[in-house]
Formats: structure tokens, sequence, C-alpha cells
């Protein structure tokens, strides 16, 4: 291929095709969704990938392809793969460090949303059987976030939202939850409310303007018996976390 000037390198015009469909991916990209996306074959996108992937620009997570600590434009916060890039980064760090998988979440637009999970291998996820918008209550990143909310923000929410019994462990009572949130202090634990057999804590991940959580998850047989000292380091994992003004209110979230 030329131009006036010169020949243009094909195959760096498809490997900065790749990077800019990962950076502007609200998810991880698989390389098979990458190759069909980009009209690249499979062998093609893999050869590409790990060039890219050794260089630094892109890096590899369990669902797919983020942007890697080389991007060039890693400090910029134009685009939900930067987006992505900074929160899955962070959450990678807290999954890492407690050896469980990691949730970061949100209260926008009246309702509570999960931002994104960063699985760790020994400890998958737990599977939301029950859809956030149902289950705050019994879970720790949710009873985090309402426990952040003012009285008439938390009110509204439960009124929306009846508090269904999931476990035999779940606070259901609307009167014994609002104590419980009251008390909270800055760490939030569900004990089993969710799933049997699976332990939540999390912490706030405080921001003007922003009410969010961090948590992990484990077994309840893997769970930290030092729950203080986790805490502590949570909240600092937290505190790496700050809103960035976004156009999208999907985006306007976090970066480290």
């Amino acid at each position: 291929m030329t131009e006036r000037g010169g020949t243009l390198l094909g195959s760096i015009q498809r490997a900065i095709t790749l990077v800019d469909m990962v950076a502007n991916a609200p998810r991880p990209l698989p390389v098979k969704a990458l190759a069909s996306s980009a009209g690249l074959s499979l062998g093609t996108t893999y050869n590409i990938v790990r060039t890219l992937v050794h260089e630094g620009y892109l890096a590899r997570e369990p669902d797919g392809l983020v942007l890697g600590k080389r991007f060039p434009s890693l400090q910029s916060k134009d685009a939900d793969g930067v987006f992505l890039a900074r929160v899955w980064s962070a959450l990678r760090e807290v999954s890492e460090e407690f050896g469980a998988t990691a949730y970061l979440s949100r209260f926008d637009d009246g309702e509570v949303h999960v931002v994104d999970i960063v699985e760790y291998a020994a400890h998958p996820r737990v599977e939301f059987w029950v859809g956030m918008h149902e289950s705050a209550h019994a879970t720790a990143l949710g009873k985090r976030i309402l426990a952040d909310l003012d009285p008439e923000q938390r009110l509204d929410y439960l009124s929306r939202h009846p508090l269904a019994s999931l476990t035999k462990n779940t606070i259901s009572d609307r009167r014994t939850l609002l104590r419980q949130l009251d008390s909270s202090g800055c760490t939030s634990i569900d004990v089993e409310e969710y799933v049997i057999g699976n332990n939540c804590l999390a912490v706030p991940v405080r921001a003007p303007g922003v009410i969010a959580s961090l948590a992990i998850s484990a077994p309840s047989e893997d769970t930290p018996d030092d729950v203080v000292d986790v805490a502590k380091r949570m909240l600092a994992a937290a505190a790496r976390l700050a809103p960035v003004g976004r156009g999208s209110p999907r985006v306007e979230a976090f970066t480290i």
C-alpha cells in the first residue's frame, strides 16, 4: 500500500486498528471477537496481539484484552477502554492482594449497579442469580452503598425494593437493616446473606458526587480472620480511585 511520499506498512496499520478497537471497547475483548470485528484471520490477529502484549500496549485479562500500561494515552479520560483499563488494573491489584474476587459498584440514577468484576481464579465470582436491583440489601457491596446514602435517598430506595429473603441469614426486616447500616462504620459485611458458603466485605469509595463501594468475596472458610486489617488495606486501595468527568453516565466513574 502506498501514498504520496512513501509506502504504508499494512502490519502496523492492522496493529493500530486492533489497539484502537480495544481502547474504545466497553468490555475486555476476546481475540476471536477482535479478529471478527477487524476482518482479520484469527492467526494474524493472534500474532499481532502477541506482539502488542509483549510490548505492553495491550494486556490479557481472563475475559479478554484491555489496554496495557504502555498505551500512550492511558492518562487521558476520553475512551471507554482507558476507563476500563484503569478500573481493571485497580481491581486486579485488589484481587491479587487478597486472593479474592474484587467488585466495584456505584449508585446511579436511584439504583445500585455493578461497574466491573475481576475474578480470582481460586475463588470464582459469585453469580448474581438475583439481580442487584433486588439484592443490594443482602450483599456487602450493596449495603455499603445504602449506608452512604442520605436518609431520604435510603428510604426512597428501600420503598422501591422489597427486602427478599435470599438465604436463612438475609436481613429482610427493614428496621434491623437500617440499624445495621447506621452502625456499619466504614465496613459492610455479609456473612452468607446472598448465597450460602460465601462472605463479602466492602468499603466505600469516597469522592465528590460519587457513591460507590469496593468489595471482595471469598468462600466462608477462606475469609480472613482479621477483618479490621483487611478493611484498612481495602480503604487504601479505594483511596486510589477518584472520579473522572466523562460524557457518558456509564463511564463517568473512576480512575487510579
